[in-house]
């Protein structure tokens, strides 16, 4: 497909190439450093990054779109593909080679590959969403309909989250949470 290419930047190396930034250049974005090597120049240990701009010009004239039903982002969503440029840029879709495939491609293809069709998450993942719906557009899979949530926090006010180690939804139930209470607390009530 020409949409990737192999990378042996180190985030170290990231942060350098950032620290003196090219005019336009964003802070968050991968720079480029590696953009022009081919694959033929793949070695082991190297990243793959998606090659954004190519695949931005494959799409050309395509309306990538996604449907989101949560209060905070509702409606039809369009795919921009000068702000993709800037906010996404060449991301990693797979770590040392093919190894170790990054969440947001793996976590969409393996909706899709379960066929569901509606994604409810916490809306500190809404901004991976138009990379989903790229990847999966790019791949010409089905786009589910997405409901983006407020984050459930704790009596303090910090989001409760699995790698934080938080109570699971049994442990609320356990505690004479009803449905509908879980259900307010991620915004569906």
């Amino acid at each position: 497909m020409g949409f990737l290419y192999p990378c042996s930047c180190s985030r170290g190396d990231i942060r350098a190439a950032l620290s003196a930034p090219q005019e336009g250049v964003s802070h968050d974005v991968y720079p480029g450093t590696c953009k022009n090597r081919p694959m033929s120049d793949r070695k082991p240990g190297d990243a793959l990054r998606l090659h954004l701009d190519r695949a931005l010009s494959r799409l050309k004239g395509q309306n990538v779109t996604f449907e989101e039903t949560g209060a905070a982002h509702k409606g039809t969503h369009h795919l921009d593909p000068e702000r993709a440029l800037q906010e996404i840029g060449d991301v990693v879709l797979s770590r040392k080679g093919e190894e170790i495939i990054a969440y947001f491609l793996a976590s969409a293809l393996d909706d899709v590959h379960q066929e569901i069709t509606h994604v409810v998450r916490g809306e500190d993942l809404f901004d991976f969403t138009q990379l989903q719906v790229l990847l999966l557009t790019l791949l010409e899979l089905p786009v589910p309909i997405y409901h983006h949530h407020r984050l459930i926090r704790d009596e303090a006010g910090k989001r409760l989250a699995k790698r934080d180690d938080a109570r699971a939804i049994a442990k609320y139930r356990a505690e004479g949470a009803t449905p509908q209470d879980i259900r307010r607390m991620v915004g569906l009530g």
